[in-house]
């Protein structure tokens, strides 16, 4: 990716405004996840957490502590997996909204099925306008699935989508394969650049992960530390973020949050630049 270089290599500090220092310094401190680093490039943060509806590895049952969690990442988009939407299991809490509340952000909800007297499936939050929703439907595996698509207004006045899943987790990966042939074909049909986050359960290196990479760049996690399941003691690589097309973004920065309690698996953090269309 090409940036804007300076006007003058050799200019002072002097130079630059007291502005533009400011937010520099925020940047640095990681507190402006969302962010115009020069005309051409915008800066946000994008999280990925499957919540198991709010029970920690503690089993108890907290949102509290999940949007705790969420809230110090900063975050202009989340994708949540095993969400619950007026569940009894769950106190019959909306969770999208109590964790949109809660962090400022504006929710969408995609059912995967009706479950204990509400809906269960999964939620996208964002920071910034949704200007619509699409729910895709996905070949059914053990349970049904869907993916949650988000077309958002981003600062510069352009548009982004931001697509959320979480397939089928059996160790035979028909079901999770046929699930991502559906939403490859989806995805090959947007006209705005994409993020794509969740829980995919397959592993980097499997057909299913390989499929979804075409033409995308991944938000690549620090080798050693790039496990996400369980929570206490993570073994495996199952949650995952791409971009594309993959000549617009950047990841600069990507890790495995260490938090152990609040769900069954580790949220992922990233922090991305894309290139703005003109």
């Amino acid at each position: 990716m090409q940036f804007l270089p300076m006007t003058d290599p050799f200019c002072s500090i002097k130079s630059v405004s007291a502005s533009t220092l400011f937010c520099l310094c925020l940047l640095v401190l990681g507190l402006a996840p969302s962010a115009i680093a020069d005309n051409d490039v915008w800066q946000g943060v994008a999280v990925s957490y499957n919540i198991r509806h709010g029970q920690g590895m503690d089993s108890n049952l907290d949102l509290e502590r999940t949007a705790e969690v969420l809230e110090k990442l900063s975050p202009d988009f989340v994708c949540l997996q095993e969400v619950d939407n007026q569940v009894r299991r769950s106190q019959s809490v909306d969770q999208p909204k109590f964790l949109a509340e809660k962090l400022q952000m504006n929710p969408a909800f995609g059912k995967f099925m009706d479950y204990d007297g509400g809906q269960y499936g999964l939620a996208i939050l964002s920071k910034h306008p949704i200007l619509n929703s699409e729910v895709i439907e996905l070949p059914r595996g053990n349970e049904p699935r869907v993916a949650l698509a988000t077309q958002v207004q981003i600062p510069n006045g352009g548009r982004l989508t931001v697509v959320n899943l979480h397939f089928d987790w059996v160790k035979d990966d028909k079901y999770r394969y046929a699930q991502a042939e559906k939403l490859k074909e989806y995805l090959d049909r947007l006209q705005t650049p994409f993020l794509l986050l969740g829980d995919f359960n397959d592993r980097a290196g499997s057909r299913t992960l390989d499929l979804l990479a075409r033409n995308a760049v991944e938000a690549i996690k620090p080798a050693s530390n790039r496990f996400t399941f369980p929570a206490d003691q993570p073994a495996v690589e199952i949650d995952f973020i791409f971009g594309s097309p993959k000549n617009l973004w950047d990841f600069a920065e990507t890790a495995v949050v260490p938090e152990t309690m609040a769900s069954d698996h580790r949220p992922i953090r990233t922090t991305f630049r894309l290139q703005l269309q003109k």
